[in-house]
């Protein structure tokens, strides 16, 4: 498949969007930026558009679709009603990175919500984004612009890597500035559960609803049986080609153990790369090391999150060891996305005493 690359940045060339608006009418796939990451766009409405996401991807049917809308009032279309609570979020949250999840109308085919009685939705908070939903005149669903269970993909230059050929059109705009997926919070039941944590946190969304509960499954995942009632839930995520452990517990302690670990991978003929902070990034010797930045800038290690993990790919390491983020805020995404990526495997570092 031939695949037209388009480069927009933050300029908005109508002619472009209108083009690719036409190829999503038309039942094709248009990868495009938004502010959490790039997305794999195709007429929501269109079941058989959609199954066209799944095959570029290589993605799982069973695994939910976000439906990406322009406005409120297209939201209401696709469910059976707006909560008072939701619609709440949406006028406080919207556009942004929040997802809701309701109870689906009868227009919404089940490719979109893998057979679940619900649909997941939200309003990007990127100009390309909206006015290319704008210009398609329908909703679009779209999950991340990458090989399904690779790094999401945060840079035009990684939807091309993965897609290109797979799908009609790309648009590469600005780099993503969330850098971790939307907040997916399921609103149809008693009290509001976060199915995945995202660029809004739950202390914002305690702040607004008061009791907000948070599935279990984003700790220890669900089962292969089990059917997945949000994206991220099921299956492998988020993962670099080397394998990945994640070291827990005092700065001092995760630094030793590190150390141990890179001095044992090397005498096993290991490659090895370490993912932590700025100020520990001239600990680790004769490792590749990346930095995600200083420990208390949480924004800013969110959107350098999966660049690096991509740029990782590009070495020769067979194992990365990255040192924990702190799990308040946006760091509880951060370590939600980490955590998938390395298989749940976390290491707790002992201190000395």
């Amino acid at each position: 498949m031939d695949t037209k690359v388009i480069n927009l940045y933050n300029e908005n060339d109508n002619n472009y969007i209108e083009d690719c608006a036409s190829i999503i009418k038309e039942g094709g796939t248009v990868a495009f930026p938004t502010e959490t990451v790039y997305g794999l766009g195709a007429n929501a409405l269109n079941g058989e558009a959609v199954n066209k996401i799944f095959i570029a991807k290589g993605r799982p049917s069973d695994n939910p679709l976000i439906v990406h809308v322009a406005s409120i009032e297209d939201a209401r279309k696709l469910v059976i009603e707006i909560t008072k609570e939701a619609l709440l979020l949406m006028e406080l949250f919207w556009p942004g990175p929040l997802t809701i999840i309701l109870e689906k109308s009868n227009i919404i085919p089940v490719e979109v919500s893998a057979g679940l009685n619900t649909v997941a939705i939200r309003m990007p908070a990127h100009s390309i984004a909206l006015n290319l939903i704008k210009a398609a005149g329908l909703p679009i669903a779209a999950p991340s612009a990458n090989i399904s269970g690779r790094p999401s993909p945060t840079k035009g230059e990684h939807v091309v890597e993965d897609l290109l050929g797979r799908i009609d059109a790309i648009i590469i705009g600005d780099d993503c500035k969330v850098g971790v997926e939307s907040t997916v919070i399921d609103m149809t039941g008693n009290v509001p559960t976060i199915l995945r944590p995202g660029g809004v946190t739950k202390e914002q969304l305690e702040e607004v609803l008061g009791e907000v509960a948070v599935d279990p499954a984003i700790d220890k995942g669900i089962n292969l049986e089990e059917a997945p009632k949000s994206p991220g839930m099921k299956y492998t995520h988020y993962a670099p080609k080397a394998d990945v452990v994640i070291i827990k517990g005092s700065k001092g302690s995760v630094i030793k153990k590190i150390k141990e670990m890179i001095f044992e991978n090397r005498q096993l003929g290991k490659e090895v790369g370490v993912l932590c902070f700025e100020d520990t990034s001239l600990e680790y010797l004769n490792v590749i090391v990346k930095s995600l930045g200083k420990r208390d800038e949480l924004e800013v290690i969110a959107s350098n999150i999966f660049n690096l993990l991509r740029e990782f790919d590009k070495t020769k390491v067979d194992i990365i060891i990255a040192e924990a983020v702190d799990e308040r805020h946006i760091g509880q995404a951060i370590m939600n996305r980490l955590v998938k990526a390395a298989g749940y495997k976390v290491i707790y570092a002992k201190d000395n005493t």
